[in-house]
């Protein structure tokens, strides 16, 4: 999915230092995307107070939203630099194509993950038959040694299977309790979608070497104890060898996260990730001028008579570091 903000934020984003032995609970901020009749995202990564878990640097979460009220997802080619893109579904569906060559669907309990290298330009449709839209898209940075890897783009159907007593779960990145995926990573990566029955409690055992969040999607949920809202990440620093989820009355889903801490400092600005200003600025120039760093995106229908997505304009000055508060440091 593209960030199609008006005015986004540049992120220069850090490493997290020191040990944090609180759970850090996020609250997301609304975002919208485009027009009136847009979607609105709730969006916790990045945020001023953390900027990773693991190599996941950016996590919109939206919906249950009906398309006859928002006008369903038309997001036409837009372009992406040094990250994956996780596309993610609860309901509805959604037609990918990008500059690779990769027409595919989107569907429920589905990951498509499209790796950008360089750089790739992608376009994101709901489908007509789509009534519902409601899901999750994750953006995973891309490691210095990698992040001009060729343009790529994996699909796997995770099947649901039982992790614990009253515990169901699709392990779409990575392993958790006896599941696996094969979707390919740069860095250690787990993506899953948890299911836990009423008045459940669940001892996630954790592998120490990762930070972990947990995303309530719908339910009632504490994480080691602490109640946790709707739209919230929950984080626990890597060391931890266990975390406690928690169902209330209703049914919980939620998205487990989590990956080995990421150690390199990044530019995160509209749709691109770079290492500073000008790399960025280059970035947003070459595709503003349609440049083949990001190719084209074949089969394309716009819905609104634009077939690409212009880049915002850059704030005044340059894109400047932010620390661990989001505060400018230079």
């Amino acid at each position: 999915m593209s960030n199609p903000e008006r005015e986004p934020d540049e992120v220069h984003c850090r490493p997290e230092s020191g040990p944090h032995a609180d759970l850090m609970v996020l609250a997301p901020r609304e975002v919208p995307l485009g027009g009136p009749r847009a979607m609105t995202v709730r969006r916790t990564l990045p945020h001023r107070d953390r900027s990773f878990v693991g190599a996941w640097c950016f996590v919109d979460h939206y919906g249950p939203d009906p398309v006859s009220t928002t006008g369903g997802m038309d997001v036409a080619p837009h372009p992406h630099t040094g990250l994956q893109t996780v596309s993610w579904l609860f309901e509805g569906e959604i037609e990918h194509r990008d500059s690779a060559g990769f027409h595919a669907m989107v569907r429920p309990g589905e990951v498509n993950l499209m790796t950008s290298g360089a750089g790739i330009a992608h376009s994101e449709v709901s489908t007509e038959e789509t009534t519902t839209l409601h899901g999750v898209q994750l953006w995973v940075v891309l490691p210095e040694a990698d992040r001009a890897a060729a343009r790529n783009f994996d699909h796997y159907a995770a099947p649901l299977a039982e992790l614990a007593p009253g515990v169901r779960g699709r392990v779409f990145i990575g392993d958790l309790a006896g599941q696996s995926s094969p979707v390919r990573t740069f860095t250690p990566l787990l993506g899953a979608e948890i299911h836990l029955d009423p008045e459940v409690t669940w001892q996630v055992e954790l592998d120490t070497a990762y930070e972990h969040g947990v995303l309530l999607d719908s339910g009632e949920l504490s994480v080691d104890g602490r109640r946790i809202s709707h739209g919230d990440l929950a984080i626990r620093d890597a060391g931890a060898p266990a975390m406690t989820l928690t169902a209330g009355a209703a049914p919980v889903r939620a998205l487990l996260i989590g990956g080995v801490p990421y150690d390199e400092e990044i530019v995160m600005w509209w749709n691109f990730i770079g290492r500073d200003h000008d790399e960025v600025a280059a970035f947003r120039q070459e595709w503003m001028e349609r440049s083949d760093r990001f190719g084209q995106v074949a089969g394309y229908v716009p819905r609104s008579g634009r077939d690409w997505l212009p880049a915002p304009t850059l704030p005044g000055g340059r894109l400047r570091s932010r620390g661990r508060t989001g505060r400018a440091t230079g």
